[in-house]
């Protein structure tokens, strides 16, 4: 059907020119000479603008109208990507083209901006950038359209369905019952010294034992590398290209470690893909709370378990010879120990979700009208008193410490809560489905664990929405006592 090729045809090139975007974001968050901050923006910007073009044309609108009254075979691809198109072309319509492109730009530049303020600590030199890019998402949210809360719409990007009324429902039930796990856990942890793994780990030896683990895991390097940058990353550019990006302290490896094992999760996926349907609907993830899901089993669940350490002890030795007056156990012990800290990448896996309600309940707020950007340190270090018991040392351990604000993502954070949740209940249906995961995985077995993913999640694309996936990969739509459950296991 000619008006179906038209629409591929069409949003390849769009995919194409926003894979030739990210080429760029990725360039320069890892090596971008600081004069070239301005230059850059404008390429974005202008970029951003020809995908909006492309995509929002108005044969578009006819090409699709055609599509959607056209009958499909069972099971057809066809479907799917009209459907996906859809969705897509119904929002972007809504943006005015230079709203795009000032978004764009005001990202290019803020980013820049953060960088350096997150280094001196100094809000008030980011403060500016905020405030445009709050009343920028209010602008895009009012355009998509709200009914009860605006925030709604921002939250719409990233998780399509989401609604800040359920999404602060489960918060409500969800913090308290981990806040609950915090001091049984932190008693527990005492048996090990805070500091027990601190010592001199060279960033060479790091980078050469985190490839090691990323490839046994299944990321493919002949389809993909690990760069250094200030805030850890994944982006896939295309088939055959997904970059990951972690940042490395050398007296804790266990940071890049698992910043690698993060971010590889979020390559598996995109390496995952159907290469076929790169750039359609079909090819493309359905939700970032579906991401993270990946990203968190494949960090805590496998990177974080005893097994995986009983496994790795040997090899992490190999690289780390310091190692070797600790048992496995003790380093596992080391890299699970909880106790409340300011940093959320950094964060133990109990005290990890009490971050991300922080920052929902104020994205919220900002959004909706209820803060003023100036008044956001203050806010925030109120609330992180309130939920992890600790006085914020300066803006950089505080406010300053995401990327996802100077990019304008607000409305993302919820989806790593969302990506825990359905980790942990991921998790428990493989082992349903491999009866035998539990041996394969202490023998440093990936493979079984990857295919299901890949059968399950990876190669589904967006052909249903998360809470369908869910059904068909668990049996259930996303519950929250499925990684309550496996928190109780683990710590207490």
């Amino acid at each position: 059907m000619k008006q179906y090729q038209s629409l591929r045809a069409r949003f390849r090139k769009a995919a194409l020119l926003r894979s030739t975007e990210g080429v760029l974001g990725w360039d320069q968050e890892t090596g971008l000479p600081p004069r070239a901050v301005e230059w850059r923006a404008e390429q974005m910007s202008y970029l951003s603008g020809l995908v909006h073009q492309l995509s929002t044309a108005p044969e578009v609108g006819e090409w699709l109208a055609i599509c959607e009254g056209t009958e499909w075979p069972e099971g057809a691809v066809e479907p799917v990507n009209v459907r996906g198109w859809r969705r897509d072309y119904d929002r972007e319509t809504k943006l005015p083209a230079a709203l795009v492109e000032e978004f764009s730009l005001t990202t290019s530049q803020g980013m820049h901006v953060w960088a350096e303020a997150r280094r001196t600590s100094d809000f008030a030199a980011f403060r500016p950038v905020l405030e445009k890019l709050v009343r920028l998402c209010q602008e895009k949210a009012d355009h998509f359209g709200w009914t009860t809360c605006r925030y709604d719409a921002l939250m719409e990007i990233y998780e399509p369905g989401a609604r800040s009324e359920e999404i602060g429902q489960l918060f409500a039930r969800l913090g308290p019952e981990v806040s609950a796990l915090i001091g049984p856990a932190m008693e527990k942890a005492q048996a090990l010294p805070a500091n027990l793994l601190a010592g001199h780990y060279p960033v060479a030896a790091q980078q050469a034992f985190n490839r090691e683990v990323a490839e046994a895991i299944g990321f493919d390097f002949t389809a993909g590398r690990i760069d250094t940058t200030t805030h850890p990353f994944c982006t896939g550019l295309g088939p055959g290209d997904t970059r990951l990006t972690t940042r490395y302290d050398e007296g804790d490896f266990l940071s890049s470690l698992y910043g690698v094992l993060h971010e590889a999760g979020h390559g598996l996926y995109d390496q995952g893909l159907r290469a076929d349907e790169w750039g359609m609907p079909a090819g493309d993830a359905v939700s970032l709370g579906i991401h993270e899901s990946q990203s968190r089993l494949w960090e805590n669940h496998i990177g974080g378990s005893d097994a995986f350490w009983r496994h790795w002890y040997p090899r992490a030795c190999h690289h780390f010879p310091e190692l070797k007056q600790f048992t496995p156990e003790q380093v596992a012990a080391s890299a699970r120990r909880v106790a409340p800290s300011f940093i959320r990448v950094e964060a133990d896996e109990v005290t990890y979700d009490l971050h991300i309600i922080l920052r929902f309940e104020l994205e919220r707020a900002l959004i909706n009208g209820d803060l003023a950007v100036k008044d956001v340190p203050e806010a925030w270090n109120a609330r992180f008193k309130e939920l992890l018991g600790l006085t914020v040392p300066d803006h950089a351990r505080g406010c300053l410490q995401d990327i996802h604000w100077s990019m304008g993502s607000l409305g993302y954070f919820c989806t790593y809560t969302l990506g825990n949740l359905n980790a942990s209940q991921l998790m428990r249906a493989a082992h349903r489905a491999h009866p035998g995961l539990e041996r394969e995985l202490a023998a440093g077995s990936y493979t079984n664990l990857l295919s299901w993913l890949r059968t399950n999640i990876h190669q589904a694309g967006r052909t249903c929405d998360p809470p369908e996936l869910m059904q068909r990969a668990t049996g259930e739509t996303t519950q929250p006592h499925y990684h309550l459950e496996y928190l109780r296991a683990k710590f207490l």
